[in-house]
């Protein structure tokens, strides 16, 4: 069994919102749990009922209550809360006018605070100019912008009434926009001229002006004034072009009210990294994302209203729209506009210290540069405000688990999580009730019949498999755009496994409700039939000095796989016979022969997608010889250049 890092005291537990939810539960139904894995077992035996509960519990505010709660639990085709209406801005803007809703720092300059009453006076007042520029219910908006306030206006005004938000952060390139507005067709896009990132400003205006004629169903474009002296609206090539202060004016909004809308009206439109094609342009609703994200914030995160809650994200991740779902638990969120390593790493420590920051939320790519640079934030900053970390986007490997606990505070609860842009949430994530063990995301969600699946489609325990849900969840996609007959979206989940969700994973769960995960299933590795996922290989790898980052693929040879690593090595290190040798000896003993590639390879870089995770499929179809296709959906599509000149010097 993996070793506790952290345990939640006595009271710690009776005090967290979830014990006191199991102990509402409890007491409705006349039980008497006592565990988390029993709350859990009764929350997806009695899936419609742990739902109902949760909503009254939550105190989500309803126009219309439903008629019923889940039509079936088929999958895809099950409908959630029939018949119910809400809005769900008006769900997160329930906070005291005068209590900080927002705090915003952008890279070089000065923080900046808001109240939820000025955010809700500037919500409204935008939502009103929708409404007067004939943007209807269902209509599209689209952002094109920093992680700044205007951003979360824009999206809580969009669903105040009834128009769908969708964001791209600014370093999207041409194509990549492109490739994901143009699907949409937005009425309306608020845009940026241009950001700041690692100390150079970056104009995007070659980008919107692309947009401006490329994008036929647009109607206005909305300048926001950032960065200030570059925002001139005269240098966008569109007949409708307003700054922020024209369109959205200065006086108040009389007789606005939240309009109700159905439980699964389209709330929000995400998208498939799309590095092998057109992204898919996923919608979700706004009570199934309303309500998920309340859970996992109240229960899992045990975020409450004095809380002052941080995600380091763009507007272009599902971690932003899970960020700003935290305002309906009238909680402050923090917003950081730019590097989270300009002018150094310590930025983002400092932002704790300087803002309280109680809940941190960051990638494993981060604390491992941390651990890189030697880095102990303990001793430079004043960290006691934290009382949780959360991290995601890929494995967090046991190196980075005793990492923060040994540099960054003892007493805090580190909760890896673990879902994804599909269902813009989490399957398993942390909990305030339960240890945290080296390498293992504490829990499966509540009401989330996630099993791990092995080669024969049977749930295992304590064993490697593909993560299946195997019952409905509220936050799974309500549709995929441009998709009338459902093909694209049964193809992308349900269609492996009849009935279940299939997301894409391997995971393994402990007998005690842990779990680990292993990458994605997609890029299995699979030599002489054994699977391997490819977080096993960068566990490894990436503790080592020498290495900062590395990338594995597996390459169809003469009926079998051959494997072939690429790694970034520390400056100015190259590689040689001993550090080869060195990996492949520490691959061999530290897991298997079976994990040691044939082929090692020193580049300079790994592709990532804009979101920042490791691209190993683009890779494999170069040395495949398919060509790569959507290089826009890349932060850095011209590294693989690299990668096609070694593979033709192999050939």
């Amino acid at each position: 069994m993996s070793k506790i890092l952290w345990k939640p005291r006595p009271q710690q537990i009776k005090q967290s919102r979830m014990y006191r939810f199991l102990q509402a539960v409890n007491q409705h139904y006349s039980l008497d749990m006592k565990t988390y894995p029993q709350l859990h077992a009764w929350s997806i035996k009695n899936i419609s009922e742990f739902w109902k509960f949760y909503s009254r519990f939550a105190n989500i505010h309803f126009h219309k209550t439903a008629q019923k709660i889940l039509s079936s639990r088929s999958m895809p085709g099950a409908q959630w809360f029939v018949g119910a209406e809400l809005n769900y801005a008006e769900n997160l803007l329930q906070a005291s006018a005068d209590k900080t809703a927002i705090i915003s720092k952008v890279e070089g300059q000065p923080i900046w605070r808001t109240t939820y009453g000025r955010l809700f006076d500037e919500v409204v007042k935008l939502a009103s100019a929708f409404k007067e520029a004939g943007i209807k219910p269902g209509d599209r908006i689209a952002g094109f912008l920093p992680n700044i306030p205007e951003a979360v206006v824009g999206h809580l005004a969009a669903s105040a009434m009834g128009a769908v938000w969708s964001s791209c952060s600014p370093d999207f390139g041409r194509q990549g926009v492109k490739d994901r507005f143009g699907q949409i067709k937005p009425r309306v896009l608020i845009c940026a001229s241009g950001y700041h990132y690692n100390g150079k400003y970056f104009s995007v205006l070659e980008t919107i002006n692309a947009i401006a004629g490329e994008v036929k169903s647009l109607t206005h474009i909305i300048l926001v004034p950032f960065p200030a002296p570059a925002s001139r609206k005269d240098n966008i090539n569109f007949p409708s072009v307003f700054t922020w202060e024209e369109f959205v004016g200065g006086g108040a909004a009389p007789h606005f009210r939240f309009q109700p809308f159905p439980f699964s009206h389209p709330l929000c439109i995400l998208y498939s990294s799309g590095t092998t094609g057109l992204p898919k342009c996923i919608v979700h609703g706004a009570g199934g994302t309303l309500l998920q994200h309340h859970k996992e914030h109240a229960l899992h995160t045990d975020i409450t209203s004095e809380d002052i809650v941080f995600y380091f994200t763009t507007c272009g991740w599902m971690m932003w729209n899970w960020l700003i779902s935290a305002l309906a638990q009238q909680a402050t969120i923090v917003l950081y506009e730019g590097s989270p390593s300009h002018p150094t790493l310590e930025t983002l420590w400092q932002l704790i210290e300087e803002t309280k920051i109680t809940i941190f939320g960051t990638s494993p790519k981060f604390l491992a540069f941390n651990q890189k640079q030697n880095l102990v934030p303990k001793k430079f900053v004043d960290l006691q405000s934290l009382k949780a970390m959360l991290s995601t986007g890929s494995p967090l490997d046991a190196e980075s688990f005793r990492w923060v606990y040994e540099n960054v505070n003892q007493q805090i609860r580190l909760s890896s999580i673990s879902g994804g842009t599909d269902i813009i949430s989490c399957f398993m994530l942390g909990n305030p009730m339960l240890p945290v063990r080296t390498e293992e995301i504490q829990c499966l969600g509540l009401g989330m019949d996630v099993v791990a699946l092995d080669g024969q489609n049977r749930p295992v325990l304590n064993q490697k498999g593909e993560l299946a849900c195997l019952s409905p969840a509220p936050s799974m996609p309500i549709y995929f755009w441009d998709d009338p007959d459902g093909e694209k979206y049964r193809a992308a989940y349900f269609n492996k496994v009849p009935g279940a969700w299939i997301h894409g994973d391997f995971i393994e769960i402990k007998e005690h409700g842990g779990v680990l995960v292993y990458g994605r299933s997609d890029a299995t590795l699979n030599p002489g039939g054994v699977r391997i996922g490819t977080a096993e290989i960068y566990r490894i790898v990436e503790q080592m000095d020498e290495i900062q980052e590395s990338l594995i693929i597996g390459v169809e040879k003469d009926n079998d796989i051959r494997m072939i690593l690429f790694v970034v090595l520390t400056h100015p290190l190259h590689l040689d016979d001993p550090l080869e040798k060195k990996i492949k000896t520490l691959l061999k003993t530290e897991a298997s022969p079976r994990h040691v590639p044939q082929e090692i390879h020193q580049v300079k870089e790994i592709p990532h997608t804009l979101n920042g995770k490791k691209v190993e499929l683009i890779v494999r179809n170069i040395f495949q010889g398919v060509p790569v296709s959507n290089r826009d959906a890349l932060a850095n599509p011209g590294c693989l250049a690299e990668f096609a000149s070694i593979r033709s010097q192999n050939n």
